[in-house]
């Protein structure tokens, strides 16, 4: 495993909830990652317990997550370290309840 790969897996197993993204929660820079932030405060998530990583700040991390999760895209959310998806993901199992179940269960 590359240090990449290891800052990656230690920052996934040590954060209840991580999003990889674009920007941060206070100020994202994409409107995917700013709609995955919405989709986790309307699921009842404190915008501060939402640990992020900011891969424009990171362009090994930026690499190195989509390698990491065999995804393409960024945002993409960690719950205790699993790997749950995009933005896209997220709003369908937002909308069929199923986020705030994974959410709750965690």
């Amino acid at each position: 495993m590359s240090n990449t790969q290891q800052r990656i897996d230690d920052l996934v197993k040590n954060n209840d909830i991580l999003l990889f993204m674009k920007g941060n929660a206070s100020f994202p820079q994409c409107g995917f990652s700013g709609r995955a932030i919405q989709i986790l405060k309307a699921c009842g998530v404190d915008a501060k317990s939402i640990a992020t990583v900011n891969v424009l700040e990171d362009q090994e991390i930026r690499q190195g997550i989509k390698e990491y999760s065999q995804w393409p895209t960024i945002p993409q959310l960690y719950i205790k370290g699993e790997f749950i998806g995009g933005s896209d993901i997220m709003m369908e199992m937002y909308e069929s309840g199923e986020l705030q179940q994974v959410l709750a269960s965690k």
